[in-house]
């Protein structure tokens, strides 16, 4: 019988340092698949609801006009010969030059610094952004092994930070926090809570968390809305704040919403002065509310409140 190594290693910082490294590695191919698997399958959605004479009665009170429904037929075979796209398929190539990135190629950090960040085959750059990924996520999973000394909820609490980073990166993307990450993380940060898996955290003081994080950033948005007639934000945010309160607790929205406040006035400013604001002059919010939450899990609920006077 294999005699697996003791608790206390497998949650010590290395070890989940080094799962960090490996999960790092797998949070590049949702950062960069997910966005183009989302944009397809609303593509597709587009395709049916252009065939769907049904639909298009009830909603305008008249027939479809005839090019419609071609229209729709068109863009689904267009969709269809585009291939394959999930997060496994295809391999993984340098966009380039088509090359098949080689199993020693892909070791998180140490593939690239061997590549000396340049594809094999071609010679083109490959980003920095991939290690920093990896390291990030490392690093990340190092410290809340740390901050959590060899309790099992470390290994669920890395979960929740893994989605975090592909979220914080995704997000700073394309602007969009995706319902496939945020809801499913919302989710099981109540169901911890419920199973009693989360030290300190009851299942009302997560189910609380879950509906202040939403309803505050939900009554935010519309407030704005109602005396500016723009939109402030995205209900990708508040669906996120939902879930960084299941898994924290009510007691740490409000810090983590003045934390990421802080932290985005600051890079927006910061962007602004060199020229760097995109289209629109604004930043995804999602990002910010990301490095709060995982503030407050590094520190804790209790130390942030007393540091705010608020225990």
């Amino acid at each position: 019988m294999i005699e697996l190594p003791p608790l206390d290693l497998i949650l010590s910082p290395w070890a989940l340092g080094l799962l960090g490294l490996a999960i790092g590695s797998f949070l590049n191919v949702v950062i960069h698949r997910l966005p183009p698997m989302l944009e397809r399958q609303w593509w597709a959605d587009v395709a049916a609801q252009l065939r769907d004479s049904d639909s298009f009665r009830r909603t305008f009170s008249a027939e479809a006009p005839p090019g419609l429904n071609q229209a729709g037929t068109a863009l689904r075979r267009t969709i269809a010969a585009l291939g394959p796209l999930s997060l496994v398929q295809p391999g993984s190539r340098c966009p380039a030059c088509g090359h098949r990135i080689r199993w020693h190629e892909n070791i998180p950090v140490f593939g690239w610094l061997r590549l000396r960040g340049r594809c094999s085959a071609c010679g083109v750059r490959i980003s920095p952004r991939y290690p920093l990924v990896e390291l990030g996520t490392g690093l990340l999973f190092a410290a809340v092994a740390w901050r959590l000394s060899g309790q099992p909820a470390a290994l669920l609490y890395c979960g929740m930070v893994a989605a975090l980073v592909a979220l914080t990166m995704i997000d700073w993307d394309t602007t969009v926090l995706p319902d496939v990450i945020t809801l499913p993380l919302m989710w099981a940060g109540l169901l911890a809570a419920a199973l009693g898996w989360l030290p300190g955290l009851t299942l009302a003081a997560s189910l609380w968390g879950a509906i202040a994080g939403y309803l505050s950033l939900w009554s935010v948005y519309w407030l704005f809305k109602l005396t500016t007639g723009k939109e402030g934000m995205g209900f990708g945010d508040f669906k996120l704040l939902a879930a960084l309160g299941a898994w924290l607790s009510w007691q740490a929205i409000l810090p983590i919403v003045l934390m990421a406040s802080m932290l985005g006035a600051a890079v927006g400013l910061l962007m602004k002065f060199k020229g760097s604001l995109r289209e629109g002059r604004f930043v995804p919010f999602g990002p910010f509310l990301a490095g709060g939450g995982i503030a407050v899990l590094l520190i804790g609920v209790g130390p942030v409140l007393q540091w705010m006077g608020w225990a």
